[in-house]
């Protein structure tokens, strides 16, 4: 009789176990280095709304999250910062491609320190024997950084700017470099600078002739689609949206 009521409340201590694994539904969001505010107040949004939820966010530059995914790290949804990476996703079989969703835009910014006194008023500035040293992210792996590229490119400064260029892993480290004074520029989104208005200034507007947008998608290999797939769905309704906008980002 002892042995069957252990046995009994065993059984019933796993079944309680179980099922609070399937009402605790955990889903893993890797999401580009400047989505890291925006998104963990909308991670903290969503647990709210819906208790049976648990969002645990990794940031970092969007070609090394996409690394990461294709290495079988466990991510259940992919936050990009630019459609390249995505698509490269898509191509690779770790998205679906027609799952993929525009879900905020922002700007490209040319920043310096905040006790700056260089007057850098257009890219072509930056051939200025002043600026020595440019804080940019890997074009390889970090998208601000291939926006960057693209538009020096267009502006015919890319081979007289290089040599002056600082690679940085993401759009926050660039920024923490101009704030710290250890480079002359750099360059960032609007919603990076708007964060550090003490420590930074915006020299210009970078002109592009491509819009900044960010792609959302589940991930093929998660183990939540549906829990992933809610998650988007939140990112993209008005209070997803709210609050992205009140951290400067633009409407897709």
């Amino acid at each position: 009789m002892f042995k069957q009521i252990v046995a009994r409340a065993s059984f019933a201590a796993v079944g309680l176990l179980c099922a609070g694994s399937v009402l605790a539904a955990e889903i893993t969001v890797s999401a580009a280095a400047s989505l890291t505010d925006a998104f963990k107040e909308i991670g903290q949004r969503y647990e709210a709304r819906y208790p049976d939820a648990k969002v645990q966010l990794n940031f970092g530059a969007s070609g090394a999250l996409l690394q990461q995914i294709d290495k079988g790290a466990p991510v259940d949804v992919f936050a990009s910062a630019d459609q390249e990476t995505m698509q490269q996703a898509e191509r690779q079989g770790l998205v679906a491609a027609k799952e993929s969703r525009n879900f905020a835009g922002n700007s490209l910014l040319l920043i310096v320190p905040a006790d700056s006194a260089l007057a850098l008023p257009d890219l072509q500035a930056l051939k200025a024997v002043g600026v020595r040293r440019i804080a940019i992210g890997n074009p390889a792996s970090v998208p601000v950084g291939r926006y960057a590229r693209l538009a020096l490119e267009r502006a015919g400064l890319w081979a007289a700017v290089e040599p002056k260029l600082i690679n940085t892993q993401n759009v926050r480290q660039s920024l923490d470099y101009v704030a710290r004074g250890e480079v002359d520029a750099g360059f960032v989104y609007g919603t990076d600078a708007a964060i550090m208005k003490n420590a930074v200034k915006t020299a210009f507007r970078v002109p592009l002739d491509v819009a900044i947008s960010y792609p959302i998608a589940p991930v093929i290999g998660g183990g939540q689609r549906q829990e992933a797939r809610r998650f988007i769905d939140f990112v993209l309704s008005p209070a997803g949206q709210d609050i992205l906008q009140q951290y400067g980002f633009q409407k897709p």
